[in-house]
């Protein structure tokens, strides 16, 4: 049996092969790596992978490592399982963080990126910016525990230097325009508020903490965009988004 009879219905033989031969390249592999295998199990099989990162045990809670991976390469390891699910897939990795000097060179024949940069520096808005200049439009997912984000940054259009010029505090800067915009349109997540007090009561020099619920919704969010795009469906632009979480309050 094919390996994608179980797409039939939902996904046509021609949109699959469309998807099977669009580059995807996916920087930054914590959440990145749920989202990868997400992407490749739909029928995406030309991925890029860049991290320079080594899988440390706190990895464990919400992205798609095991114990064994600890102290070995993210970009290495995802690759491998990867192809232990689809041998014949494209898989190419990138055992690097990317910076000025490179991200030009990963962005070759790519066709929509996935954003997963930390926000340490300003190198995930220079991705954005560049991205923009080849026409390649990005999905941006974040982790908030029990509630899942995905904006998307389409070519030529705003960009998240909208909500912020500055990268220190983006993460959180980013949690209070979500908290916001949702408070504004009546539909309330008072428990995502608690989280951004409770944050903002540490020394948030980390991230802010992730779970697994948001990591795996937030596979599933992504890989329906990136199959709307390539199949080219309507999707939500940055300054909108997509949110879900069983948590959001009614109004």
């Amino acid at each position: 049996m094919d390996r994608y009879n179980c797409n039939r219905i939902y996904i046509t033989q021609d949109d699959q092969e469309k998807i099977k031969e669009t580059r995807i390249l996916i920087a930054g592999a914590e959440i990145g790596s749920v989202i990868a295998e997400c992407a490749l199990r739909i029928g995406f099989e030309d991925i890029v992978i860049a991290d320079g990162g080594k899988v440390e045990e706190c990895n464990l809670n919400a992205h798609n490592y095991t114990k064994a991976d600890i102290g070995k390469f993210k970009a290495e390891r995802l690759a491998k399982r990867l192809l232990r699910i689809n041998p014949s897939a494209n898989i190419q990795f990138h055992n690097i963080d990317p910076d000025n000097d490179n991200i030009i060179g990963l962005l070759k024949d790519v066709k929509i990126a996935i954003n997963t940069i930390p926000f340490s520096n300003d190198i995930a808005f220079v991705f954005d910016q560049l991205c923009s200049q080849k026409r390649i439009p990005v999905l941006h997912p974040y982790n908030f525990g029990w509630g899942a984000f995905l904006t998307i940054v389409k070519p030529g259009g705003y960009q998240l230097t909208e909500i912020a010029s500055s990268n220190e505090g983006f993460d959180i800067t980013l949690a209070d325009y979500v908290s916001r915009y949702s408070a504004f349109w009546d539909m309330p997540n008072r428990w995502l508020n608690q989280i951004i007090d409770t944050y903002r009561q540490e020394d948030m020099q980390c991230q802010l903490p992730q779970l697994s619920v948001a990591s795996w919704v937030l596979a599933g969010h992504c890989v329906n965009v990136l199959f709307d795009i390539v199949t080219g469906k309507e999707v939500k632009f940055f300054p909108k988004f997509y949110f879900s979480s069983l948590r959001c309050d009614p109004a």
